[in-house]
């Protein structure tokens, strides 16, 4: 039989990390949507990375914008860097595995493109070596970290947006890093398109 007290423990933890995000996040959260907002009327896109179960919630984002979000509406562009697998192994082979995003990124990014980086500890070293070479292609970063923010908040620059999710717990990250995901996706098709959140 199930341990019920644990599990109760676990959704009263990421209820309770949820609500101390909301306090802190509302500003960042909106600074990176209307950094989004700004990109795509620009008919500019989206590249995202992560690893693990980062790496899942870039593809996620990916999907929301290139598909749809809850409603119906044109397709945005965006990339999820990390489901090429012959491209992602070949790098980490050929090269070093610190480069399989900022090899991809060299060559698709482009001045006013958006990265979404996404690390739960803000140290995951591929991640760092992609946000410098956003940088280097005039890029703006949008950071989804954790803890202290890690190597990953030191080397945003004032025009970024880092989302530090107020917890030292992964799972719990990873948890709110999904919410933030679908409130960009809500704030992206409220703008565009009138689309109001169901």
């Amino acid at each position: 039989m199930p341990n019920h007290d644990m599990i109760k423990t676990i959704f009263d933890a990421s209820i309770a990390t949820k609500q101390a995000s909301r306090e802190v996040l509302l500003a960042p959260v909106g600074r990176a949507a209307d950094l989004l907002i700004t990109a795509l009327r620009k008919g500019k896109k989206v590249l995202s990375c992560g690893n693990g179960g980062s790496a899942a919630d870039a593809q996620h984002f990916s999907s929301e914008l290139l598909n749809r979000f809850d409603q119906d509406r044109p397709s945005l562009p965006a990339i999820a860097l990390t489901t090429d697998s012959s491209t992602v192994t070949s790098i980490a082979n050929d090269y070093h595995y610190d480069q399989i995003f900022s090899k991809q990124i060299s060559s698709l990014g482009q001045a006013d493109d958006v990265l979404l980086a996404i690390s739960t500890s803000g140290n995951s070293a591929n991640i760092i070596t992609a946000i410098d070479t956003a940088h280097q292609r005039g890029m703006r970063v949008i950071a989804l970290t954790g803890r202290d923010g890690g190597k990953i908040a030191a080397k945003l620059q004032p025009t970024d947006v880092e989302i530090r999710i107020p917890s030292n717990v992964t799972a719990r990250i990873q948890e709110v890093h999904l919410l933030v995901i679908h409130s960009l996706c809500s704030c992206i098709d409220a703008e565009l398109y009138g689309y109001q959140p169901k």
